[in-house]
């Protein structure tokens, strides 16, 4: 079967692009035809630009949560691009997992700066590109803004407001043909999800449980999040917007047995 091209020479702009479910949306964007662009914290991810098919991609380090950062790195875009058609906030932080009486100051503010604030910075720097474009910005959020989880409050208070705010942007910027959608994991496989289990009280019986939480399988990988991340981005998902979108095996339809 030959590769597909329903991204073909879009550029993307990809936070929290270096590893997890971010790097695995890096490689299917490229595999689709877009030109992609990471912006991340981390300093080691450049390298891993040779890894991704096609070609014009770009790796940035930057602080989403520095607005002269965040200033910066689209200036870096709109000159070697000349455009942008989408923006995907992915970056995100789990930690900690606690209650909110346990959350300390530093950390609710930290997490209300990476999964909340940096989308405000790259709409706020990138909304005039998108208008250009007519193009799209995507969400990713979690099955637990909309359920809840125990013991990670403020985690699931940024993914509540995240799903908040792609509605209300979706109206904001549908005036301007621009597209606001999120996109809601349940459990995925991935270096963050990994630390967040090595965090619980019985973390040897965390992996069993996760692989029982979705319906249709075994906990998956960041690719079956990264497929739908494609569509959501791409001119087939041209008339959708404000959707929450679930890609989590069935983990929210209700009470079933796990043996």
């Amino acid at each position: 079967m030959p590769p597909s091209t329903i991204l073909s020479q879009k550029v993307i702009l990809l936070t929290g692009g270096a590893d997890g479910i971010g790097w695995e949306c890096a490689k299917a964007y490229a595999r689709a035809g877009a030109h992609v662009i990471i912006a991340d914290i981390s300093a080691g991810g450049q390298e891993k630009l040779a890894e991704l098919e096609g070609d014009y991609h770009s790796y940035f380090v930057t602080d989403l949560t520095s607005e002269q950062s965040v200033k910066e790195l689209f200036s870096a875009i709109e000159k070697r691009y000349e455009r942008l058609d989408a923006i995907h906030n992915n970056a995100g932080l789990a930690h900690p997992s606690l209650a909110l009486h346990e959350t300390t100051e530093t950390e609710w503010d930290k997490l209300m700066s990476v999964n909340l604030k940096a989308i405000f910075w790259t709409t706020k720097y990138g909304i005039n590109l998108l208008k250009v474009s007519r193009g799209c910005i995507l969400h990713t959020s979690s099955l637990v803004g909309e359920i809840g989880q125990h013991n990670h409050a403020a985690y699931v208070a940024t993914k509540g407001a995240v799903n908040a705010l792609t509605k209300a942007m979706a109206l904001d910027y549908a005036a301007f043909g621009i597209r606001v959608n999120a996109i809601a994991p349940a459990a995925v496989n991935t270096p963050m999800l990994r630390a967040w289990s090595l965090e619980q009280e019985n973390s040897p019986a965390i992996r069993e449980y996760l692989d029982k939480l979705h319906p249709l399988g075994k906990m998956p990988d960041g690719d079956v999040i990264a497929d739908a991340a494609t569509f959501l981005l791409s001119d087939a998902a041209r008339f959708i917007t404000g959707c929450i979108l679930p890609v989590s095996g069935g983990a929210e339809l209700g009470y079933r047995f796990t043996n």
